[in-house]
């Protein structure tokens, strides 16, 4: 399995003939308007541009991913760091059959994307000869997590290849617990940015949660959703250091943009 991240919480999963994208963020740099003005210094987002080799594995994509887009179809609360407006017109102009939980289907379907699989959480679904299963995420803490998008994490069993376990945005739960000590998967994909909003609690793990995700994690982890919006102000270098101290660097991946990993399970 070769893992291409791209930015921020966009990747694309290369099995085979399979090129699965999740989360498509596709803006220009600053194309976005800031997502807090005090709490953390304000910027246009995305604070970076897309990696030069994007297009390259965008070119081969034949799935999508999403694992949150809105909250109740209202357009002030979409997620734009998730699926932006480019992200649909690329969507729609390829006919790209994505795989979302059930309450983002109507919402997409809305803006004319082509949505295969509606996923219940802990419902076991077919997919590309193998297997997905949609697992809860609750995107905050405190009572900040009820105005953002009811997400959803994803369980992918794949033929001959690693399962791969995909957070989505989410501080560590009961149902994240779960996943990591009874499905135990091969590679876990870690949003990892810490972020937070002017108000409320953090509304992804924070640092001593990653470590804890970290910790829990079989295998091998993936850290994505780093140094790319305003609002979250964990870095790869700071990242790398406390994961240093703990001795957990030799299990994590922190890829850089535009990087390839190819990882391969026994």
């Amino acid at each position: 399995m070769k893992i291409h991240h791209l930015r921020n919480a966009t990747f694309v999963i290369e099995s085979g003939l399979n090129h699965i994208l999740i989360d498509p963020m596709l803006s220009r740099k600053g194309q976005l308007p800031t997502f807090t003005h005090f709490r953390h210094k304000p910027a246009r987002n995305p604070i970076v541009p897309l990696p030069d080799n994007a297009l390259k594995f965008l070119d081969k994509v034949t799935h999508c991913f999403i694992t949150h887009s809105q909250k109740l179809g209202i357009e002030l609360l979409t997620h734009t760091d998730h699926l932006d407006t480019p992200g649909k017109v690329f969507l729609r102009k390829k006919g790209i059959p994505v795989v979302s939980h059930k309450k983002d289907a109507a919402y997409l379907e809305k803006n004319k994307i082509n949505v295969d699989k509606k996923l219940s959480f802990w419902q076991v679904e077919p997919l590309l000869g193998g297997q997905i299963t949609a697992v809860p995420s609750k995107h905050g803490h405190s009572w900040i997590h009820n105005f953002m998008a009811t997400g959803t994490g994803f369980y992918l069993e794949l033929p001959d290849e690693p399962t791969i376990y995909i957070s989505g945005d989410t501080v560590y739960t009961g149902d994240v617990h779960r996943v990591l000590t009874e499905f135990k998967p091969d590679i876990c994909v870690v949003a990892s940015g810490s972020a937070s909003l002017d108000m409320g609690g953090p509304i992804l793990m924070p640092l001593d949660e990653i470590i804890s995700f970290i910790e829990k994690a079989p295998n091998k982890v993936i850290s994505n959703h780093l140094e790319a919006l305003n609002h979250c102000p964990t870095t790869r270098l700071q990242l790398k250091q406390e994961l240093e101290k703990r001795g957990l660097l030799s299990k994590t991946f922190i890829p850089n943009d535009g990087e390839t990993l190819t990882i391969e399970i026994s």
